[in-house]
């Protein structure tokens, strides 16, 4: 499976996204690491098996062992930080005065580029809908020298995978795909 598979799935209702799928693919504001950690971590995020597997299989041509697991770990650190700082971001300061007493030592130490797993930390961010993490990440890529066009590019292909994840999960659930592999 490769992205071009993907493409081939994403029916006529859904051009602009299989577009979008195609030209960010060959982005050029990032490069090489950047763009497919960013795929691979907001694939993760939109939690579409086949999606999953397309980008999988075209980041793993593309990124070291290193590159692949930070970006992995991207999205799983994100879904935990991004359910708990929304939490806090709607709530009163007696909880964001609270210590979120969660482990988080890969951000730390991701085992690439610090800016690198930030700006896939960002893109999950997005994808997931925490305000406050958003900001944190992008204020850190943009420390890093980003640029405002590079931060988009990673948006970009943050609203275009989750895009690609929602119709197919939708196709599947009209098909009856879901049905027949849950039986």
């Amino acid at each position: 499976m490769s992205v071009e598979d993907l493409k081939n799935r994403i029916p006529e209702y859904a051009k602009d996204i299989k577009l979008n799928l195609s030209s960010l693919a060959g982005e050029e504001t990032l490069n090489s690491q950047q763009l497919w950690g960013t795929f691979l971590s907001c694939a993760l995020a939109g939690g579409h098996a086949e999606v999953i597997r397309a980008i999988h299989a075209e980041a793993s041509a593309k990124l070291s062992p290193e590159a692949l697991n930070a970006s992995k770990a991207a999205a799983s650190i994100m879904a935990m930080n991004n359910v708990y700082y929304k939490f806090t971001g709607m709530m009163d300061e007696t909880y964001r005065s609270l210590p979120a007493k969660l482990r988080m030592n890969v951000i730390g130490n991701p085992g690439v580029e610090k800016a690198d797993f930030e700006l896939w930390s960002l893109a999950v961010s997005a994808i997931n809908g925490c305000q406050f993490c958003v900001k944190s990440h992008e204020k850190k890529v943009r420390a890093e020298g980003f640029s405002a066009e590079q931060v988009q590019t990673a948006v970009r292909i943050a609203a275009t995978v989750s895009a690609v994840s929602a119709v197919l999960r939708g196709e599947d659930a009209l098909s009856g795909d879901q049905i027949a592999k849950a039986a």
